[in-house]
Parts: structure tokens; C-alpha cells; sequence
């Protein structure tokens, strides 16, 4: 939802609202909120994206219930981007109120099968404790701290999952570094490593100031192919799973986060898409 605020808070094109967003195969949300006047609105930092949430609840329940969207599912992260009021009661109370209410919504706490999950959202909540929500929260993170370069895990139910959300970067400079952290928590762990459920989370974006804007580190900038700029996360990222996929690599599955997600050329996404039938095994992974 980050439209507005050019460089440092915009992240998708004003062109990407989330009807063009979910039509393009996204299925999983970023949304940061504020209270104004009583009433959420998204904001990316202090910057106003000018849509409130019940807006973005009034998308969700058009799409997940259209011909196209009622056997889709979207996992949907909520994070306030400030504190000193009830976060949660407003949440609470919004989706409440909401077209869709609470059937639209999976709040158990743990990772479903998508087979029990078509035509709903997904809770992913990255807020509160949720004393008063008699609903459930969802997926809660017990654990997330900021910008670790080198990942974290933490347990939903029984699942152990893999993170990564480095989005501070020094500057353009550590993007190799960026790609190669963020794509890394993408693959299959060690054999020696805990076993059980897995999910991976990866964050493609990031940001700092002034030498690494969201539209620098995604996108890059100059004519790299020629020695002259640098390339961006996108096209990098395009690459290794390209890579991945004309080789005899393992099964890659994830959640990933990506900021101009259209660029370069529409490529990204589909090249992600098409991740989920590399080792396709009848009764796992939802089909």
C-alpha cells in the first residue's frame, strides 16, 4: 500500500493498486496502519498513502469473492506504524464492521494448508497480544527483531519459521549482499537442521538515506549491462530463480515481500509463480 512519498516512502507504482496487484498473482500484503480520527488509515513511516483500512478490507472481500479470486488465498501482515492508542481494538473493530466481517478471515494460530485457507484471507499479525480478540490472531510472530542482517526463526504452533527482513542497508553498495541473504533463507535447511514444518519468509525490499532508496535498491539505476550503475534487487533476484529453475535444484517454497514488484518488466513475478510446481508432490503443499 506504500503509493505516495517519493523516494523514500513509496514502494509500488500509483499505477499497482490492489485490484491490478491481485490480478497480477500477488497473494500476500504488507499493511502498515495509523489511527486518524478514529479510524485506521495506511501510512508507510510518517507518510500518509491515503486509503483507509476499510478500503483495503472492501478489496480483499471483492476479490475473494469474484469467479477469479474465490479459490485464491491472501496472506495479509498488519503492522501499526505508530503506538500510544488500542492498535488492536481498532483492528479488531474495523474488520468488525468490514463487507466481508470475520468469514472472510483464517485466524487459527498456525500455518493452514491452502486447501483449507481458498477464498479467505490469512492473518499474519504483527501487532499486540490480542487480549480481547476471542477470535484469534492468526499467524503472531513471538519474535522479530529489527533489520537482522543474518535472519531469525521463530515457532507458529508446530512450524518453525525461517526469516529474513535486513531492509536497512548501508547503502546501494550492499545489494549483492542483500540478494544473496534474502534468497538464501528461500532454500531447504541443512538435513541437520530441526525438522517438521517449515515456512520461509524473505523481505527482497529495503531502504536507508539518503544512498539507498526503495526505487534505487529495487530497480538500480544507470546502464549496469554496460559498467556504468548498478543493478538492482528485481533483476537480480529474477536471475537466481531462473537459475534455480533451469537446474536440478530442490523444491524452493517461500513467502516473499517486494518493493516495485512489477519491475523489471513484469518478470518477477510469474518467474516466482512458477517456483510452485519445481518438485509438485500430489497431497503436499496444498494441492
Amino acid at each position: 500500500m506504500a503509493f505516495y512519498g517519493w523516494p523514500f516512502s513509496q514502494c509500488q507504482s500509483i499505477s499497482t493498486p490492489l485490484s491490478v496487484q491481485f490480478h497480477s498473482g500477488i497473494r500476500l500484503l504488507d499493511i502498515r496502519l495509523t489511527e486518524v480520527n478514529g479510524r485506521l488509515m495506511s501510512f508507510h513511516g510518517v507518510y500518509p498513502q491515503k486509503t483507509s483500512f476499510i478500503f483495503i478490507l472492501e478489496c480483499l472481500h471483492a476479490f475473494l469473492t469474484s469467479p477469479e479470486g474465490s479459490r485464491e488465498t491472501i496472506v495479509v501482515s498488519i503492522k501499526p506504524e505508530a503506538t500510544g492508542y488500542n492498535f488492536d481494538g481498532l483492528v479488531h473493530k474495523e474488520i468488525s464492521e468490514s463487507v466481508g466481517g470475520w468469514n472472510m478471515w483464517f485466524l487459527e494460530s498456525r500455518i493452514p494448508a491452502l486447501g483449507e485457507v481458498r477464498g479467505k484471507a490469512v492473518m499474519f499479525s504483527r501487532f499486540g497480544r490480542g487480549d480481547e480478540w476471542k477470535t484469534g490472531m492468526g499467524i503472531h510472530p513471538t519474535y522479530w527483531p529489527d533489520s537482522e542482517m543474518d535472519g531469525f526463526t521463530w515457532m507458529c504452533n508446530e512450524t518453525t519459521v525461517r526469516t529474513n527482513d535486513w531492509y536497512h542497508i548501508p547503502s546501494f553498495i550492499s545489494i549483492p549482499e542483500k540478494v544473496a541473504l534474502s534468497t538464501s533463507v528461500l532454500l531447504p535447511p541443512p538435513p541437520t537442521a530441526a525438522s517438521g514444518p517449515l515456512l520461509n519468509i524473505t523481505y527482497f525490499s529495503a531502504s536507508s538515506f539518503p544512498l539507498a532508496s526503495p526505487q534505487t535498491v529495487s530497480q538500480g539505476f544507470g546502464w549496469p549491462k554496460w559498467g556504468l550503475g548498478v543493478e538492482g534487487v528485481n533483476t537480480r533476484v529474477a536471475r537466481w530463480v531462473t537459475e534455480r529453475l533451469s537446474e536440478d535444484e530442490p523444491k524452493i517454497r517461500g513467502w516473499s515481500f517486494i518493493d516495485y514488484y512489477e519491475e523489471p518488466k513484469n518478470v518477477l513475478v510469474p518467474l516466482l509463480i512458477e517456483l510452485n510446481y519445481r518438485g509438485r508432490v500430489p497431497g503436499e503443499d496444498g494441492w
